[in-house]
């Protein structure tokens, strides 16, 4: 089998074509499981397949994304940015491309060799400023969705997030991401304003069930909700996190928001053959 490992502001992934492949997609999680599995085999955040798409007039491949557990995701922010270099790289589409995901078509552009930019899905289901109680303290949290059916986030504004116990904070995106009141669980995105359109953020991801290095739809989500509070402009609004910076651009229409877009690196770490003599196929 062959293989890509590619990462997106350290948000990593390893790629396989299945128009090529041939694996059954019953063999997914399974794949997804063990080739993410860091200690034991190449690790990775995800693991995403490339497949004809179901309508070739819209799109020009489908990806197909798992999560390090072997659950499936809607889509990914920072994977669509990484499949869409190795689309373009692998002649699959040009440098504007159309991925179908689970959640929706996502549109794609190339800004130049290793910089890419992803409409994100459309914002639903929001929720502003909820609070939620976790072991008897109150957090405003708000949430929302991204898509059809919608990747869901949980956006948590922490003071000093920088120099929060880690301890403490992986605790509290645990239970956040389990709260009863997201049916889905959530992602749990903890952010900080720290100067005029710059953010820090950090992210409880659901399916990894610990932080990752970034995260693009929970970065998209951080800065609409941002925006509709007016806390932040929506251009090209910087966001720090551990692996590295995304910026966000929002096209806003009173209280609800038309466009979203997703720009930042990619690098693509390996390419190369599975050996894995654990992984059975």
């Amino acid at each position: 089998m062959k293989f890509w490992k590619m990462n997106g502001a350290g948000n990593d992934f390893v790629i396989i074509n299945n128009m090529e492949e041939k694996i059954p997609a019953e063999k997914f999680p399974y794949v997804a499981k063990t080739l993410c599995e860091r200690h034991l085999s190449i690790g990775a955040d995800g693991f995403m397949v490339v497949e004809n798409p179901n309508n070739p007039s819209e799109a020009d491949y489908r990806m197909v994304f798992y999560n390090s557990d072997g659950s499936m995701g809607e889509m990914c922010g920072n994977g669509a940015r990484c499949i869409c270099r190795y689309g373009y790289e692998k002649g699959l589409a040009g440098e504007v491309q159309r991925v179908e995901t689970t959640a929706g078509i996502v549109t794609g552009e190339r800004i130049d060799k290793r910089l890419y930019r992803v409409r994100l899905n459309d914002p639903c289901n929001l929720r502003l400023d909820e609070p939620v109680e976790i072991d008897g303290e109150t957090y405003i949290c708000s949430y929302i969705e991204l898509g059809n059916p919608g990747i869901p986030h949980c956006v948590v504004p922490i003071s000093n997030l920088k120099d929060y116990p880690e301890a403490q904070l992986f605790e509290l995106g645990r239970k956040l991401r389990y709260y009863k009141g997201y049916p889905k669980g959530a992602n749990v995105n903890f952010c900080e304003i720290i100067g005029k359109d710059h953010i820090f953020e950090r992210t409880y991801e659901r399916g990894v069930e610990d932080f990752t290095y970034a995260c693009g739809t929970g970065t998209g989500s951080v800065v609409t909700v941002l925006t509709l509070k007016g806390k932040v402009s929506g251009k090209n609004v910087k966001v720090d996190m551990t692996g590295g910076t995304l910026f966000i651009d929002v096209e806003r229409e009173e209280d609800k928001i038309k466009n979203l877009y997703l720009t930042g690196p990619t690098n693509i770490v390996a390419k190369g053959e599975v050996t894995d003599e654990e992984l059975e196929l």
